[in-house]
């Protein structure tokens, strides 16, 4: 019975390791969202100014 007790603090560190690599996953692909969507703001703004 004292193998029952181990198993849900490891069921937990998994679980809150597995949450934590998730948000981490998001946060770096907004990131990269955020880069991209700069990138094509500024390539944009300058093709409009070329126009005036």
């Amino acid at each position: 019975m004292t193998g029952l007790g181990a198993e849900p603090s490891d069921l937990l560190h998994h679980l809150l390791m597995d949450r934590a690599i998730k948000v981490v996953i998001v946060a770096v692909a907004l990131g990269i969202l955020a880069l991209g969507m700069t990138v094509i703001r500024r390539r944009t703004g300058r093709a409009k100014n070329r126009l005036d």
